[in-house]
């Protein structure tokens, strides 16, 4: 007897199964019946993974407007403007807006977020805020903290003290951001400093890095020698990266192996990035994407990132990776089949190792959380959007939605209009 069964679903690969879950795990996946609690009929449907985000910033999100807007656009006023807002938050505020998004999250079958938090703040207001949401939200969604010092590690007097308060509280990442501090030399201590940290305590590291229009903005490269020199080999993440868009090619040759030997992965976020990069340019005008692609040729892993919805950087988002995974797309110019269904497998699995999560995916003994999506296929899914049928998290059904065909009354015409399409 199973709690649930999904029968006929279509997995990411093509591959056809039933799938049975019992006591939060997924214990068959073969030809079943209906013995189960609940028994949903897939067939036809897309049944995937959860939908993984590696980079977010939850304490800012839904702030939109608050205390102004940023006209800029720009990286920089949204940082100013933070600044501003952090001062006039509360945490009972931080949290209704957190737990918000997470509402949003789950609908939409994001079912594990990595979010960085600010530690530039002496009353540590949004790491207690978000330690809280961690735990009211562990039922049904992984949640990930990261230490963020959003003012500089060193350039915040008071950052690097308040950051080791974090980690002390319970954090589970380290994080940084290089390019912020007051010098190239700054930033690159700071990289180090950090490293130091997560190696000490045995943690990750996801930092913000050469988020920047500058080709000159090179922590990448002391990030990779960190985490060769302190054995961090897939524990590093690298965010954004925008500056190699900009970097000659030479230096490109150089530096991609390096990332690649010292196992350090890479996050692109490309709706706030094509957003808020290239503000100065006239034309040609830099759009904010790091080499995807050509980190991918070099074995090095990479996902992509929500980053913002509604706060100081980005005036949209609704919490749906794949509206991401999109963008990217077409921003990475990723239009071969072959590319296209990676960009699926990179907010999913890409974006799973990255985080390093245990028991992901659809195999027997995996945690048994799922999405069944209105598409036949990830292309088609990376195409339409579609609804979240349900979404099943540790074992438990948390969301249904629709389907989302439109009713028509047009003469000769059939009665509704269905957007799926085979997809070769």
């Amino acid at each position: 007897m199973f709690d649930i069964i999904v029968k006929g679903g279509t997995l990411p690969d093509g591959r056809i199964s039933d799938i049975g879950i019992t006591n939060g795990r997924i214990t068959a996946m073969e030809p079943l019946g209906t013995e189960a609690r609940d028994v949903i009929e897939a067939t036809g449907d897309l049944v995937s993974p959860p939908f993984v985000d590696p980079h977010f910033h939850l304490d800012a999100t839904q702030s939109y407007g608050t205390p102004r807007i940023n006209e800029s656009g720009t990286l920089l006023e949204g940082i100013g403007l933070w600044g501003e807002l952090k001062q006039v938050m509360s945490i009972d505020d931080m949290i209704a807006r957190a737990l918000t998004y997470c509402d949003w999250a789950a609908s939409m079958g994001l079912l594990a977020i990595r979010s960085h938090v600010d530690t530039c703040d002496d009353t540590l207001k949004g790491v207690e805020a978000m330690l809280q949401v961690r735990d009211e939200v562990k039922d049904y969604i992984d949640l990930q903290l990261v230490a963020f010092p959003q003012d500089g590690l060193y350039r915040d007097p008071t950052a690097r003290e308040n950051t080791i308060r974090a980690l002390d509280m319970g954090l589970d990442v380290v994080g940084g951001i290089p390019h912020f501090e007051r010098t190239m030399a700054d930033g690159a201590a700071s990289v180090r400093d950090l490293c130091e940290m997560a190696a000490t305590r045995g943690l990750q590291v996801d930092m913000h890095c050469d988020e920047s229009d500058d080709p000159m903005s090179r922590h990448i490269e002391t990030l990779a020698y960190e985490a060769q020199r302190l054995g961090l080999q897939g524990r590093v993440n690298a965010s954004h990266l925008t500056s190699m868009h900009s970097m000659d090619n030479y230096y490109v040759s150089k530096l991609l192996p390096l990332i690649a030997e010292a196992g350090v992965s890479a996050v692109a976020n490309p709706l706030i990035n094509i957003m808020i990069q290239g503000r100065q340019d006239t034309f040609p005008k830099r759009r904010g994407m790091t080499r995807v692609k050509e980190m991918q040729a070099h074995g090095i892993t990479v996902g992509w990132g929500q980053d913002c919805v509604l706060d100081p950087w980005y005036s949209l988002g609704t919490a749906d990776m794949l509206d991401v995974a999109f963008m990217g797309m077409h921003v990475a110019q990723m239009s071969a089949p072959d590319e296209m269904a990676r960009c699926f497998d990179m907010v999913t699995q890409q974006n799973a190792a990255i985080m390093g999560l245990e028991d992901y995916g659809l195999h027997v003994g995996a945690q048994g959380s799922l999405v069944i999506l209105d598409a036949a296929t990830p292309i088609e899914a990376l195409r339409l959007r579609p609804a979240r049928l349900c979404v099943i998290s540790k074992g438990r059904i948390i969301s249904h939605t629709p389907r989302m065909d439109a009713a028509l009354t047009l003469p000769g015409r059939p009665k509704t209009a269905r957007r799926r399409h085979p997809t070769p």
